[in-house]
């Protein structure tokens, strides 16, 4: 009873939370670092528990045989909470206020791995704050169990939410802040020196952002060899205009492990950044450089290091590289899987010639609005990558129906084929449908539907 009185004395109102008629907090999924069988995501408003007899007159009408007839309260605690790991939001809330016991059971730890809070009209610094002061309850000052935290698009998110986040999430692994334009270096930082377990970070259009590192006090008290080690394996930086060549040559040298890292739009990165990051960040799997003008051939030449890590590329827009740049690409990097070239103007049938013969395992390839490439490109793709599944061709002037007959004439596990704006027949889309029949054909001509 003690424990009870404390946590409703504790409790803040709802309104604290939630808006007038707002549904701004959403289930989500599991999440996949969780040990436990019960991962369920939830996110509430808080309230007292209901009180321990129900006075209203109507319910004392209750008879007793209908209340032997409510066998769910037999259920044990730990399928109650597998039940309640299902539920959204506010059907969970629903249930917080039938009892004391499901009370008790909705604020269980194991349900709370997850905070997911969306809407741009959200107080989402106060929610933070009441989120975790009731999930320290039983840890003082620390939410041992929250592991994800999602708040993209919460534009009123500031460095004061996330110092809540670094102070009292120590175990958090994922951390969403895309769209929040108000958050600053300074608390970033924060986060990354006092959650050294983070290892998923979206910073997408946080345009105040331009370096991952740790703070200063946190450089002072870790050890030498490992002062500068961030555990970050995924990093967006996507529309992150302001980062430059220096904030990127900072992410490298304290984020060595990194696997995935998307740099669209970060329209001042150059070369010289993309050689800092390749001496430092030898493991990088994915990369994405889409819209940054400045790179060019030479940045190729320094992603090709990573050779056969590298499974997905997106160079989308990048107007100075041209068959130079494919040919380092190609050789090096035999187990490409995903190239997004769309875009660079400068590439030609010799360039796809080079990918098709030394990435013979290219799923994914797009070069759309390259008008240099032809049907001879295509052949050497149709003749060499057999398990191409999605090639766009998006406004290639210089392809033809005769080209993508030959592909679809030996690429069978073909799903997807962008040909808008491609002057080609009918009867080459119809054979494309023919001999690939899981085929999905992106086309601009009405004649064929």
């Amino acid at each position: 009873d003690s424990d009870l009185s404390m946590r409703t004395l504790s409790t803040p109102s709802p309104a604290l939370i939630f808006p007038p008629n707002s549904t701004s907090f959403q289930n989500g999924r599991r999440s996949s670092t969780s040990s436990s069988s019960v991962t369920g995501e939830t996110v509430a408003m808080v309230h007292s528990p209901p009180p321990t007899r129900l006075t209203h007159p109507l319910i004392r009408l209750a008879s007793k045989h209908q209340k032997e007839q409510a066998n769910i309260d037999r259920l044990p605690d730990h399928s109650m909470i597998q039940i309640f790991s299902f539920l959204p939001t506010n059907q969970l809330c629903r249930c917080a206020r039938v009892c004391r016991r499901w009370y008790n059971l909705a604020w269980d730890p194991r349900l709370w791995r997850t905070i997911r809070l969306t809407g741009e009209t959200i107080n989402v610094d106060r929610a933070l704050k009441v989120l975790t002061r009731r999930l320290c309850q039983d840890t003082p000052n620390v939410c041992l169990m929250l592991e994800t935290v999602i708040v993209s698009g919460c534009r009123r998110l500031t460095d004061r939410g996330l110092y809540t986040i670094a102070q009292c999430c120590p175990e958090l692994r994922r951390l969403e802040v895309s769209g929040c334009y108000n958050i600053s270096n300074e608390a970033v930082f924060d986060v990354v020196s006092l959650c050294p377990n983070l290892e998923h970070l979206d910073v997408s259009g946080c345009s105040k952002v331009t370096c991952i590192s740790l703070t200063r006090e946190a450089s002072i008290k870790l050890s030498p060899l490992h002062g500068k080690q961030i555990s970050i394996r995924y990093l967006d930086m996507t529309d992150c205009f302001v980062l430059e060549d220096e904030g990127l040559h900072t992410i490298a040298a304290h984020c060595t492990q990194l696997t995935h890292l998307y740099l669209r739009r970060c329209v001042r990165i150059t070369d010289e950044g993309l050689r800092y990051l390749m001496i430092y960040c030898t493991s990088i799997k994915e990369l994405s450089v889409s819209d940054c003008r400045f790179v060019s051939d030479f940045g190729m030449r320094e992603i090709a290091k990573l050779e056969s890590r590298l499974r997905y590329l997106s160079i989308a827009h990048c107007g100075r590289i041209t068959d130079v740049g494919i040919r380092y690409i190609a050789k090096y990097c035999s187990k490409l899987r995903y190239l997004n070239a769309r875009g660079c103007e400068g590439i030609t049938d010799h360039g796809v010639e080079y990918l098709a013969k030394n990435c013979t395992k290219l799923k994914s390839l797009d070069i759309g609005k390259c008008p240099l490439v032809s049907d001879t490109g295509l052949e050497f793709l149709a003749l060499n990558c057999f398990n191409l599944k999605r090639l766009s061709l998006k406004s290639c002037e210089s392809i033809t129906g005769q080209g993508l007959q030959i592909v679809a004439a030996n690429c069978f596990d073909l799903q997807m084929l962008n040909v808008q704006d491609c002057d080609v027949s009918v009867d080459a889309l119809r054979f494309v449908k023919r001999h690939c029949k899981r085929c999905i054909i992106e086309h601009t001509n009405p004649a064929f539907f």
